[in-house]
C-alpha cells in the first residue's frame, strides 16, 4: 500500500464508524427492530470494507473484532469520538450478526 491507499482504506472504516454513530443516534438499540437493518447491514458493510482493504474477515475474526473494540481502551476511544456508546452500538451489532449466520 502506498500512504495515500492505506489513508483512503483507514478513512473508509472511520466513516463506517461514524454510519454506525449515526444510526445509534436515531434513538434505537443495535438489536431492537427499527435499528437490526440498518445496523446489520452497516456490519455486513464493515465486514467486506477490511476484507477488501485489509484482509479476509471472517465471521470468526469480525466476531472477535467486534469483542476487540469495546475490551481494548485505544479502539473504544477512537471509535466513541462519533459518540459515547457508539463502540459498544457496533460491538453488540457484530454479535447479533454472527449469531444469525
Amino acid at each position: 500500500y502506498t500512504k495515500e491507499t492505506w489513508a483512503e482504506a483507514n478513512d473508509g472504516m472511520m466513516a463506517i464508524f461514524a454510519e454506525f454513530a449515526e444510526c445509534k443516534n436515531s434513538g434505537s438499540t443495535a438489536d431492537s427492530a427499527a435499528a437490526s437493518a440498518a445496523a446489520q447491514a452497516l456490519v455486513a458493510k464493515l465486514q467486506a470494507h477490511i476484507t477488501e482493504n485489509y484482509y479476509t474477515c471472517t465471521d470468526e475474526i469480525l466476531a472477535g473484532l467486534g469483542k476487540m473494540y469495546v475490551a481494548d481502551e485505544r479502539f473504544k476511544k477512537n471509535i466513541d469520538k462519533y459518540g459515547e456508546g457508539t463502540a459498544e452500538f457496533v460491538s453488540e451489532g457484530i454479535r447479533i450478526y454472527v449469531e444469525k449466520k
